[in-house]
């Protein structure tokens, strides 16, 4: 695979954008693909005929820029840069690390050539200072690892796709790992990712002390994806095993991991009483070979695992989503998107026959919730059985693969 493979979802999203009086921040875990992103934007603006002297690009964590410890040098340093007389593109990676830079940003983005780019490995950079000196004024760009979709059209034909599904999971979903083809280097790879976030990205920027407990924390949410989780639960079970420690920083240490995009939360929505509701969220990773990396040969629900592509999935076709409360029931995701409200339910299989503890077969516990709301938006149940596309009731049952691969987007 080259290491510019091509991202047209996100391409297409700075394009769109392009000289609009917005400043452009691309967010997401390191490694997602963000710095190849602006080598890919390069190309294209420079075969649009923009002279390579219009492009101001700086990765601040290169050593060459560390000199930059403030926002006036760097501010200073992009102004000297600047040519006259026509468009000035800026692209600015990992510009967290120079303190107060929203000022130099603020100042940049005012200039009347200047269109200005820059990348994040956490999402503190759209919160606080930044949130209220740049207010209206930038737009986000979510990156995510590679999708299904994309990680089938790197490796080529759409054939085996159940063992190209669990190679995804496995392997990762990160664009380098696809250049990696032994699973110790893979481990080792993804080990790096994840000592880098922790360490950089939340040890220090937290001035956390206690590194051992900020690690169990996040094994406890990757062991459970998919399961209703609160700080509440997390710390009586870390109390069980000996651990002293306080709902507070449980709630602190999942802030921190969220910020740095390691974890996503997802909270509920009560459906019938049409409101968001305080408690209980689900977790989910932006790359299942994360939690293989972290927790092992440890048995994982494949169920749970398929809800969190799915997720990732939704969040990549720009929907707005929630855990869905009906009644007693639960729905796994509610999708509010450009349409309007979309409902999904997840499960690895339904065919089988077998019951539950009340008599009822897995395709009709599944249906239930979905079956109780009584509005008439898009209800989808996915799975991986490899069945035609059935309608029940009006709630059509798609294999997920196939609606990962688009066949069924709409």
């Amino acid at each position: 695979m080259s290491d510019l493979f091509a991202r047209p979802q996100y391409i297409d999203q700075l394009v769109s954008f392009r000289d609009k009086k917005l400043i452009k921040v691309v967010t997401g875990i390191r490694r997602c693909g963000k710095s190849t992103l602006f080598d890919l934007y390069e190309e294209y603006m420079k075969s649009q005929n923009v002279n390579e002297k219009q492009i101001i690009r700086l990765n601040l964590e290169y050593p060459e820029y560390h000199d930059l410890q403030s926002y006036m040098q760097l501010y200073n340093y992009v102004k000297e840069r600047l040519q006259k007389d026509c468009m000035n593109y800026i692209f600015i990676d990992e510009v967290q690390t120079v303190p107060e830079f929203q000022k130099a940003i603020d100042g940049l983005f005012v200039c009347k050539n200047c269109d200005v780019y820059i990348t994040g490995s956490n999402a503190h950079i759209l919160s606080g200072d930044l949130a209220t000196l740049l207010s209206g004024r930038y737009v986000e760009i979510k990156m995510l690892p590679l999708s299904f979709n994309e990680y089938i059209t790197a490796v080529g034909g759409q054939s085996d796709l159940i063992v190209k599904y669990r190679d995804y999971l496995e392997n990762s979903s990160f664009p380098y790992a696809l250049e990696l083809s032994k699973k110790k280097d893979i481990r080792a790879y993804l080990g790096g990712i994840f000592d880098s976030v922790i360490l950089k990205d939340i040890v220090s920027r937290k001035r956390i002390s206690d590194v051992t407990t900020l690690q169990n924390i996040a094994r406890f949410a990757f062991d459970n994806i998919g399961n209703l989780t609160s700080a509440t639960k997390i710390a009586n079970t870390l109390i069980s095993g000996g651990r002293k420690i306080s709902v507070h920083t449980v709630e602190s240490y999942l802030e921190a991991l969220t910020e740095s995009f390691v974890l996503y939360k997802v909270g509920r929505y009560d459906v019938k009483g049409k409101q968001q509701l305080i408690t209980g969220s689900k977790y989910y990773l932006p790359d299942i070979g994360l939690r293989y990396y972290l927790l092992g040969s440890k048995k994982a629900d494949m169920g749970h695992i398929l809800e969190n592509v799915v997720y990732l999935e939704l969040l990549r076709r720009g929907y707005e989503i929630f855990v869905g409360k009906v009644g007693s029931a639960e729905v796994d995701f509610i999708a509010i998107g450009e349409n309007g409200v979309e409902y999904y339910q997840v499960a690895y299989t339904v065919e089988g026959g077998q019951t539950d503890g009340n008599g009822k077969t897995i395709l009709e516990r599944e249906l239930a919730p979905l079956n109780a709301i009584r509005d008439h938006n898009k209800k989808l149940l996915l799975t991986m059985d490899f069945t035609p596309s059935t309608s029940h009731n009006g709630i059509r049952q798609i294999n997920a693969l196939d609606w990962l691969l688009d066949e069924f987007a709409s």
